[in-house]
């Protein structure tokens, strides 16, 4: 990188290590050492079949989480973007003055209200029915948990190294115990058995299609649901706000992801699809598995596509009953809409 690119790249990474030291301590000691570990892979540029010593991860572990402590208290830092200073969350004016240099930068708020922040190498830029999608590449800085799509406003960002990443981890995860699930069928039709790296490469272009399809579902479903961030906001490490991620989720993926799959005949995302779907969201639509495999011993898509059809009118007037709640209750409504959703299952 040119010297005033390394500063910058320093600059962002000492944000996303002010973030790390403020909400590390969020995750399960065991989905936290996880994370650290591929962490210190990116890091130290090692590859994914690489054998990461145990000895050099803890020695890591020991001086990074000594230099959180010292960080924790810190301000988020302005960025200077080629001689003009941004607040650190303007992702559009930051992007105005380096997109053209080659270089695409993020900065959102997560999960958890936890900040994210990124510098990467641009890949391509692309409009797609009215919105931008900007794909980088290689990450110069990232912090822990290095969500691979976000979007802002009409903006979707999609990170292709940290998404090879994350499969990358899904799929040693399934080879642990390599159980016949939905897994296991998306690992097939990559051919994952014959060349991993290869299959890797695949399975990444193709999920990156899913992945925006997934954001234009969001964009989507924000714009029918106003007053939702307010409502997180005030939700936050509640049981509520996960299910109301899983509630919008379900609305985003009937409004878009879902019906372009079935309609395209991607039989390789929607297994994928289905294997990446978290234990909240299989618990509030309990009929998508059942739908699912109904598909897959058939051949026959049309029993799933009506579920998607009546899920999206379900779980749309489910999320505007929880904004009722907030209206309502305000920052005491979580267990209302606790409540509300254990008994609105589909």
């Amino acid at each position: 990188m040119a010297p005033d690119s390394k500063q910058l790249a320093d600059a962002v990474q000492r944000n996303c290590h002010i973030s790390d030291a403020r909400h590390a301590g969020n995750y399960t000691l065991c989905v936290y050492l996880l994370k650290m570990r591929e962490f210190y892979r990116w890091e130290k540029a090692r590859r994914f079949s690489d054998e990461l010593s145990t000895d050099d991860i803890g020695n890591w572990l020991t001086e990074r989480e000594d230099m959180w402590s010292k960080l924790e208290q810190e301000d988020y830092a302005d960025i200077d973007a080629h001689g003009e200073r941004f607040n650190p969350y303007d992702s559009s004016g930051i992007n105005a003055k380096l997109l053209e240099h080659g270089l695409v930068y993020s900065g959102g708020i997560g999960q958890k209200s936890k900040p994210h922040f990124f510098l990467a190498e641009l890949e391509r830029r692309e409009q797609l029915h009215g919105y931008e999608i900007i794909i980088s590449d290689h990450e110069y800085a990232r912090d822990l948990t290095s969500p691979p799509a976000m979007s802002q406003g009409n903006t979707i960002f999609i990170r292709r190294e940290s998404f090879k990443r994350m499969l990358w981890e899904k799929a040693e995860e399934w080879r642990w115990n390599q159980p016949q699930n939905a897994m296991a069928q998306a690992m097939a039709c990559y051919g994952f058995n014959q060349d991993v790296e290869a299959a890797l490469t695949r399975m990444t272009d193709n999920e990156l299609e899913a992945a925006i399809l997934h954001e234009i579902g969001e964009i989507k479903a924000g714009a029918v649901l106003p007053g939702w961030r307010e409502m997180m906001h005030d939700i936050s490490y509640t049981q509520a706000e996960i299910m109301a991620r899983a509630v919008r989720d379900h609305i985003a993926d009937a409004i878009s992801t879902l019906p372009a799959l079935l309609e395209n005949k991607m039989e390789a995302s929607i297994h994928f699809y289905f294997a990446n779907l978290t234990h909240m969201r299989k618990h509030i639509m309990p009929a998508l598995q059942g739908a699912y495999i109904s598909w897959h011993d058939s051949g026959d898509s049309a029993p799933l596509q009506q579920l998607v059809t009546r899920s999206r009118t379900h779980w749309q007037k489910l999320a505007e009953q929880m904004l009722a709640l907030h209206k309502l209750h305000g920052k005491d409504c979580h267990t209302q809409i606790e409540s509300l959703v254990e008994a609105n299952h589909l």
